[in-house]
């Protein structure tokens, strides 16, 4: 009996500090230093005006892309596939749909949304950068 709650107790203390460290954090994508400020009155940016908009910056390991969620919010991703991270051509792109970010490399699918994958290989989610709005300049930074 000891010897089992012993065995129960050292799989769940596994679990806890490595089952889940890098499953959903896109933590095998290096951490590049990022802090991009963008006015979205300028006409390279025309696209991040409306919702459901996105625009593919320079910046993060492979570059970022950005899409307005609504008229206060953006999600930034940086575009370095998460699956096999090594392969040169491991770079997501947004798909015809606007909601979904595809690795034609290696066939995974992410949400835009959320930058978890809908279909694998891939199980890491894109590694996010958070922004700021103040109603005409967004930062996306680290």
């Amino acid at each position: 009996m000891l010897l089992k709650s012993f065995k129960l107790f050292s799989f769940l203390l596994f679990v806890l500090l490595f089952g889940c460290k890098d499953e959903f954090t896109g933590s095998n994508i290096p951490n590049v230093p990022v802090n991009i400020y963008i006015s979205t009155q300028d006409p390279e940016f025309i696209d991040l005006t409306t919702p459901t908009g996105w625009v593919y910056v320079t910046g993060g390991s492979r570059g970022i892309i950005i899409y307005r969620v609504n008229q206060d919010e953006f999600i930034a991703y940086d575009r370095h596939c998460t699956f096999n991270p090594t392969n040169s051509c491991a770079i997501v792109e947004m798909d015809l749909s606007n909601v979904t970010l595809s690795d034609a490399c290696c066939g995974s699918i992410f949400s835009v949304f959320s930058g978890i994958p809908n279909q694998g290989p891939a199980v890491q989610r894109l590694r996010e950068y958070q922004t700021a709005f103040d109603g005409t300049t967004l930062r996306v930074f680290n």
